[in-house]
């Protein structure tokens, strides 16, 4: 249960105190046993879809949840029957008329929609089961899955209603003989009495929303109430007809999909966020909570939950624009490629993109990287933030396959996994070969970034080639006359030292006594096992004419991190203490590769403080 003071229930706090105060409206007298509940009790109860409910008031005091059970029993007829035979059984259409009124579609022969009372003894046939025990067993079950726990009936409220629902009984026996129901009405009205009669709590109520809110998975327990896939149907219906006569202006002024009841209750659902119950037993003229109407009113003011003022910006949609120059690859590169990339690198673009993609999200990041790519040679779009597309979005991205205003540049997609939340993106814009030819796909920001360096590279021709270096081009022995390597083979005698690809070269903890020259192949650097067992995270790469281990010589510490073979690697491994002998005798020599190590130690640091600082903004 959520604190007191958290600013939620603040805020239903100061809302319940500003409103306890109305005294407009009477408590319904139609069915005898209404007439009992006590005109002061008031509550209001927000259950998010994570499962935390924020409840004020009198919560836990239970009523009988009357015409607020409706989308709940339509909803569980879908589960049942399917969209095509339920819409058979019942209508959708508003009626503008009073939930009881003798009102048919005679044209399509049934029932305009099932918020109205005609409507909802229509669906309450629907109940599984062969015998009227089975079928009000159906409907308490299908509606404590709702609640998640058990619900009880009220049985004198049942008695009350079945003893005086006569209206109701006219209306059941003029859809039996129009044939819009099947069985007896009695046997209908059997359950839909009940149905009515079943006890609940604002609380409950609160969840039961919630379940809506949450594609019909039920936010506390975690049981599926209903299949997704009628959520929206039956939304659909409480928006334009749950309100009864004044749905309309409900629609206007509130625009949340809501049902109410006679005894004083009110549900509304904001989907994928929160449902919103509320419990005041004085009506207005449209039998409609005065309470509950206006604090669902303030609350869809306060936050701007109406269905048509949206509060998510498509701009929120854009999270971070990186440029090449802040931003780099863990691969390791030499003075010469850093050199290309630091002038190439005020073209390369990285847009983050975040949340949840929708038709006006997605649109607005099609035209952001539109405007970015008319002056940039490589833009990368990173998903790794992002939680969702729906089928708008994913359609709209999969037809985006090139930037036509720049026919020079490059489109990359990043972090979209084939086991995450765009795995249909994914699918999509592979070919039936896996391959991706319109927009690369990598699985991280890395790999992308790695790869658009390495086409910058082959345009420079700087790219690796496959071919053997020797020791003299090697990066931390540039500098060195032709003496002074000559020297420098004669005393180490580095040994060519060939690797496959997978091999670990550098265990994690182990003493370092040998460092290793890449001639050919690449390398990489890691943390294995970190966090969960088997997992390890990649630091670095390291290419040809680069070296690693090198820091032992000066360190004298135990290595840490592992290196393992990225691909075939031939490397000349050196020994570290052959080498520190080496600088004893050749003090000069051995300075101008200590200052090589640590002039590539600072470009590395510079690099990774202004990575640092570019995520920071």
């Amino acid at each position: 249960m959520p604190s007191r003071d958290d600013p939620v229930s603040r805020y239903l706090a100061r809302l319940h105190d500003e409103l306890i105060s109305v005294d407009a409206g009477d408590v319904a007298t139609y069915i005898p046993e209404l007439a009992r509940a006590d005109p002061r009790h008031f509550a209001i109860a927000i259950a998010t879809t994570d499962g935390r409910v924020f409840a004020v008031g009198d919560a836990g005091i239970p009523f009988t949840i009357q015409s607020v059970s409706k989308p709940f029993a339509y909803a569980h007829a879908f589960a049942c029957h399917g969209r095509a035979d339920v819409l058979d059984k019942v209508g959708v259409e508003p009626t503008g008329d009073p939930f009881n009124s003798i009102v048919l579609d005679d044209i399509a022969n049934h029932p305009y929609n099932p918020m109205v009372n005609a409507g909802a003894i229509a669906v309450a046939e629907l109940f599984p089961g062969d015998t009227l025990q089975q079928r009000i067993g159906a409907m308490q079950n299908a509606l404590s899955r709702f609640a998640g726990r058990e619900l009880d009936l009220d049985e004198a409220v049942f008695r009350s209603e079945s003893a005086t629902g006569h209206r109701n009984r006219a209306i059941a026996y003029l859809m039996r003989n129009s044939d819009m129901i099947k069985l007896e009405p009695e046997a209908v009205l059997g359950v839909y009495f009940r149905q009515c009669s079943m006890l609940v709590n604002c609380r409950d109520l609160a969840i039961m929303a919630a379940t809506f809110a949450n594609d019909g998975v039920n936010p506390v327990t975690g049981e599926a109430a209903m299949p997704a896939e009628f959520v929206q149907d039956v939304l659909s219906v409480m928006h334009s007809c749950g309100m009864y006569d004044y749905a309309g202006q409900w629609a206007y002024e509130v625009g949340i999909p809501a049902k109410s009841g006679v005894s004083g209750c009110v549900i509304a659902v904001i989907p994928g966020q929160i449902g919103i119950a509320t419990y005041s037993p004085r009506l207005d003229s449209y039998g409609n909570s005065v309470r509950g109407v206006m604090a669902c009113r303030r609350i869809s003011a306060d936050f701007g939950l109406h269905a048509f003022c949206s509060r998510t910006g498509v701009e929120s949609v854009l999270r971070h624009e990186l440029y090449g120059l802040h931003i780099r690859s863990k691969r390791v590169r030499t003075l010469a490629e850093r050199a290309i990339l630091d002038r190439s690198s005020g073209a390369i673009c990285i847009i983050e993109a975040q949340g949840r993609l929708f038709f006006g999200t997605a649109e607005r990041l099609v035209h952001r990287i539109r405007k970015v790519a008319a002056n940039a040679t490589h833009v990368i779009v990173d998903f790794r933030h992002v939680q969702g597309a729906d089928r708008a979005a994913l359609r709209l991205l999969q037809e985006f396959t090139g930037v036509s205003e720049n026919p020079n540049c490059r489109l990359l997609f990043s972090h979209i996994l084939a086991n995450g939340p765009l795995a249909n993106l994914r699918s999509a814009l592979a070919g039936s070969d896996g391959v991706f030819q319109a927009v690369p796909v990598f699985d991280g920001l890395d790999a992308a970034l790695k790869h658009v360096e390495e086409e910058i590279l082959r345009m420079h021709k700087l790219a690796a080639e496959d071919k053997t270096l020797t020791l003299p081009e090697i990066a931390i022995f540039q500098n060195l006359d032709a003496e002074e390597m000559r020297l420098l083979t004669l005393s180490v005698q580095p040994k060519l030292t060939t690797f496959e690809s997978g091999q670990i070269i550098i265990r994690k903890g182990e003493l370092g006594k040998t460092f290793f020259a890449i001639v050919r192949g690449s390398a990489s650097v890691e943390l294995p096992s970190i966090g969960t067992a088997g997992r390890t995270v990649h630091i670095a790469s390291v290419g040809k004419s680069l070296a690693f281990g090198h820091l032992a010589l000066v360190e004298g510490q135990a290595r840490g991190a592992q290196v393992v073979a990225e691909t075939e690697l031939v490397c000349y491994a050196i020994s570290i203490e052959a080498l520190r002998a080496f600088g004893r005798s050749h003090p000069s020599i051995y300075v101008k590769i200590l200052m090589n190590i640590i002039g590539d130690l600072a470009d590395t640091l510079r690099a990774t403080n202004e990575t640092i600082r570019a995520l920071e903004r």
